[in-house]
């Protein structure tokens, strides 16, 4: 069956709702869900989508990639679920209030640097989310890194906070995934998945999964594919064989 593409447009382009979630079927695919139509602005959380498909990445999109022109939008590493973010003490500048990454999700991070480095996919920029798990995650799979590294407060963990102080992070976050990066590299976004289901009913899982989506301006962008962590030395070595 010919790959399907998830499409989004910004709110100020939607005719009779203020949000389109747009999905390019082939002629003989069902028929798509139902828009999403939230509330006035177009700021509030896409629902969740039961319906949405990942769609794997390919050698050809990897190939791609190589070009640049692209968004990843990475999931922090593996983290210790027995302690939560502190409902109401959390601190940007005292890990002990957050959750963290664990022992496998530093290992992951360092693991996702070295498979996006092997796989030869540049990144001219790399914008995370200010908490500890984000930044460690950075910190591991980029040292060295020479381009610029931007914590972003617009890209808190959404899971914690109401709907009106959503509304700046999924402006941040559109902003992020719908403007083209520099010219032959990719722009990477080291963020959380309630941040993505909330702009495009889409819950990133597991922990350590990059979501390949080309930016298209003016608020759209499109969702291409999901490259979760098993998948990425049968992929690499895929692309090196072709």
């Amino acid at each position: 069956m010919p790959t399907r593409h998830l499409t989004v447009h910004a709110a100020s382009r939607a005719l009779p709702c203020l949000l389109l979630a747009c999905l390019t079927w082939p002629a003989t695919a069902q028929s798509p869900a139902p828009s999403a139509a939230p509330p006035a602005a177009g700021l509030a959380p896409v629902p969740a989508n039961s319906d949405f498909k990942e769609l794997p990445p390919s050698p050809r999109l990897i190939r791609q990639l190589r070009n640049g022109g692209y968004v990843l939008y990475m999931r922090h590493g593996t983290t210790d679920n027995s302690r939560a973010d502190s409902a109401t003490d959390l601190r940007l500048d005292d890990c002990s209030t957050q959750r963290v990454l664990n022992d496998e999700g530093r290992r992951l991070a360092v693991t996702l640097g070295t498979s996006l480095r092997k796989a030869q996919i540049p990144v001219a920029e790399i914008i995370h989310s200010p908490l500890c798990r984000t930044t460690e995650t950075v910190r591991l799979a980029f040292p060295g890194f020479k381009g610029p590294v931007k914590a972003d407060p617009d890209l808190m963990y959404t899971a914690n906070l109401t709907t009106e102080q959503k509304k700046p992070v999924l402006v941040a976050t559109r902003r992020l995934v719908s403007t083209p990066p520099p010219a032959g590299s990719n722009r990477l976004i080291v963020a959380h998945a309630p941040n993505m289901a909330d702009l495009m009913g889409y819950f990133v899982k597991p922990e350590g999964t990059i979501v390949v989506l080309q930016p298209l301006g003016d608020g759209r962008f499109e969702y291409l594919a999901s490259i979760p962590p098993p998948s990425w030395p049968t992929l690499l070595n895929a692309v090196d064989k072709e």
